[in-house]
């Protein structure tokens, strides 16, 4: 890798949506690329696209990130291929169907998918990172990580810990030349709804992103070197104001008295 050459990018859930855009957009910019996902084909077709249009390297690596085996294999790789500059955390599955409603089974797969697989491969890629003084982790979280409500509840929670572990990862490495970035979609116009269950032609167009436009403003956040970055929000300072009043409120959450309000009665 040259100075010059801004080095290798590992997109997960590569083969369709979100990630095969990230792909895309990455080898544009003059990344090579290495694609992880289920589906062989789909990869090797978007692969063979991507290279021929931007001349860039493209590496398939097809695995399952919910096979604990498979999934050991992408980190070997982040761990050994000093040339990853960029690691994509966009695989990921969900819902819109109540707990009442859900299967428990499917329900554990999704986070493992969508927490153990993330965390796993972050801690593969970044001391790596930390090394080299340089490396980008980019989290594809959801609006549901501070609107629990809206969705599925383990699916809010599953993200609700991505943007967590984004944070802390963005406080204990700064100085150290790696970025991280929190992304959180709204409803976007992919696959994820009708995988889910819930056709996107049966949401109000009104609230769908398209996802060529959610993966452009992300890739703009993070050149901006935005820490969390949440394309469909208009008014970015209902965001700052969040941000203040979680960070006010974090010096008085441990206290050795009770709160007077929890005080019994005398």
């Amino acid at each position: 890798m040259t100075q010059n050459h801004p080095g290798t990018a590992l997109v997960t859930g590569a083969s369709s949506g979100i990630g095969a855009l990230y792909a895309q957009r990455l080898a544009e910019r003059g990344h090579d690329l290495i694609l992880v996902a289920r589906n062989r084909e789909r990869l090797r077709l978007l692969a063979s696209d991507i290279s021929t249009r931007t001349g860039r390297s493209v590496q398939v690596l097809p695995a399952d990130l919910n096979d604990r085996a498979a999934l050991a294999k992408v980190e070997a790789l982040l761990r050994e291929d000093a040339s990853i500059t960029v690691l994509v955390n966009n695989a990921g599955m969900g819902t819109h169907t109540p707990l009442l409603q859900s299967d428990v089974e499917r329900m554990t797969r999704m986070v493992e998918l969508n927490v153990t697989a993330p965390m796993r491969l972050a801690y593969a890629a970044v001391p790596g990172f930390v090394q080299r003084g340089r490396g980008t982790v980019i989290n594809i979280a959801s609006i549901v990580a501070i609107a629990p409500e809206v969705l599925n509840g383990v699916y809010g929670g599953s993200k609700a810990f991505v943007l967590a572990f984004s944070q802390s990862l963005q406080h204990e490495l700064a100085g150290t030349g790696v970025q991280v970035q929190a992304v959180l979609p709204g409803a976007t116009a992919t696959d994820f709804w009708a995988t889910g269950g819930l056709p996107v032609e049966n949401l109000d167009p009104g609230i769908v992103m398209r996802a060529q436009d959610l993966v452009d403003a992300a890739l703009l956040g993070w050149d901006r070197g935005e820490a969390i970055t949440i394309p469909s929000l208009h008014a970015g300072q209902e965001w700052d104001a969040y941000e203040a009043a979680r960070k006010a409120m974090a010096g008085h959450l441990s206290s050795s008295t009770v709160a007077p309000r929890y005080a019994a009665a005398r």
